[in-house]
């Protein structure tokens, strides 16, 4: 406005009142037009993340939402996944709060590159991120599984931060609503479903580095609980103080070492020797069967081959299989992998199913690795046998190759007629459908005699040997292949 003052001066003298009034009135309107405008204050998006630009909790439990209306409407599958870094507080203390927010940009990224057009990527709790899948027609427990590692791969690649790389191992836990789920009367709510997803993922996290866990409906996730024990699990596996015994199986026709099975022992520094009664309670308190179960199988794959270098055959290898490994999805990639690193035969490994598992066969995830486990060539066995239901269906699914006599039946079995008349019903219903038998816990030889007569195929127990370390295990069987070696024998072709 000052600057058109001497303009309208001079107007006035030179043209008149009239230009100095059209002028002046030109210099009010540049003036107005030309103000300085007030920049306002930027929102707060309360439904993104600041550090990686996503919808936040709140926002993916919404989005959800919509998606299982479309689901339903559609009746086609979605599912839900929930999965963060395995050790969220270590980076927290290797990293500063910038560039933890710049890993958890990069790692959202990724996300984002991996997933399809329609799917969302959310930020959870903490370090979690949630995935949110659009319905899809073929969406089933298969490509979940798959879907989960390609995300691990995705993350796992380094990250560079600062003036250091970052490598990240994740744990995934997802839910997957199937079209029976829709079709259910009840409506399945987006927040409980992700809640399901997120008990999945602590299970994984518990389950150890890498894990992946599909919400099962029947077991839920198990809460680490107090034991004496628990917290001197984790030190106990690492020095090798939890190892594998091995106890023998022996043939009821010909008295010959027909496998052996493997069992947990704790050389425990004040208790002594703790047997699976006492070690197995602590690994599940301390959540800790995961890595449990890869130190008992990676001992017994060393045992077979040390047989095998030895020349000794010793037929199968028996390993329990804890229920909370027949729910990790990626059970059979691992142990083809451990299989061929060790160059051991999938066959040479028999798992002795419980029947809690038997009992679950119509979840998915179970009914998935067990079909697995035979499509690898593994063997399976059903313990516990004789002391619960157990359907022609259960079996026919399951498909044993042996049926575990439960020790509570074989005891006293020469003097109980009781327990003679239903192991011979038990032997007599496994012979019609082609499977072997084991009686497990034989403690006298009298027992051993008693259940040879009733055609039980195999034994195990305290009357043959006790679980036993490696190195005494191949002087035993040396001292029963001499044994029978000089039991004379009958001559039956010379009459």
């Amino acid at each position: 406005m000052i600057a058109f003052l001497p303009a309208c001066g001079l107007a006035l003298l030179w043209i008149g009142p009239e230009a100095m009034v059209l002028l002046g009135f030109t210099a009010v309107l540049v003036g107005w037009m030309t103000r300085p405008l007030p920049i306002p204050p930027e929102e707060d998006d309360d439904s993104c993340d600041p550090a990686t630009g996503l919808p936040m909790k709140t926002a993916a439990v919404e989005a959800f939402g919509d998606t299982m209306e479309e689901a339903r409407d559609r009746m086609r599958p979605t599912a839900c996944l929930i999965l963060g870094p395995d050790s969220p507080d270590q980076l927290l203390r290797h990293l500063h709060g910038d560039e933890f927010d710049l890993l958890l940009r990069r790692m959202g990224e990724r996300l984002g590159a991996q997933i399809r057009a329609g799917d969302r990527v959310a930020r959870w709790d903490g370090a979690m991120f949630a995935i949110l899948l659009k319905p899809t027609p073929r969406l089933d427990l298969e490509g979940m599984i798959q879907l989960a590692g390609r995300l691990q791969d995705a993350l796992a690649e380094p990250y560079s931060i600062g003036a250091r790389e970052i490598t990240l191992d994740t744990h995934i836990g997802f839910r997957l609503v199937r079209r029976q789920d829709l079709e259910t009367r009840a409506p399945l709510e987006a927040g409980a479903l992700l809640a399901e997803a997120e008990a999945a993922a602590r299970d994984a996290r518990r389950a150890g580095s890498g894990a992946i866990r599909a919400f099962a409906q029947a077991a839920g996730a198990i809460e680490p609980n107090e034991h004496s024990l628990a917290r001197e699990c984790s030190d106990s596996l690492e020095a090798g103080q939890i190892k594998a015994f091995f106890c023998p199986q022996i043939s009821t026709d010909t008295g010959a070492i027909c496998g052996i099975q493997a069992m947990p022992r704790w050389l425990h520094r004040e208790c002594g020797l703790l047997d699976e009664s006492q070690v197995l309670p602590a690994i599940e308190a301390a959540g800790l069967i995961e890595r449990f179960s890869e130190v008992m199988l990676f001992e017994t794959f060393g045992a077979l081959r040390d047989f095998d270098r030895l020349g000794d055959e010793v037929g199968p290898a028996s390993l329990p299989l804890p229920l909370a490994q027949l729910d990790n999805p990626k059970l059979v990639e691992r142990l083809a992998w451990e299989c061929d690193r060790f160059t051991i035969a999938p066959e040479r490994l028999c798992f002795v199913v419980p029947q809690a598992a038997a009992a679950r066969l119509s979840e998915e995830l179970i009914d998935h690795n067990l079909r697995a486990l035979h499509r690898l060539g593994c063997r399976i066995e059903l313990a516990g046998f004789g002391t619960g239901p157990v359907s022609a269906e259960t079996i026919r699914k399951l498909a044993p190759e042996r049926l575990r006599i439960h020790r509570s039946l074989v005891a006293k079995i020469d003097q109980s007629p009781d327990n003679q008349k239903l192991v011979a019903a038990i032997v007599s219903m496994a012979e019609s459908l082609e499977l072997s038998t084991l009686a497990d816990g034989t403690s006298s030889i009298a027992e051993h005699a008693m259940l040879g007569q009733l055609g039980c195929s195999v034994v195990q127990g305290p009357a043959i040997a006790a679980p036993m370390p490696l190195e005494e295990f191949h002087d035993w069987a040396e001292r029963h292949r001499a044994k029978l070696d000089a039991t004379p024998r009958l001559d039956l072709g010379n009459g």
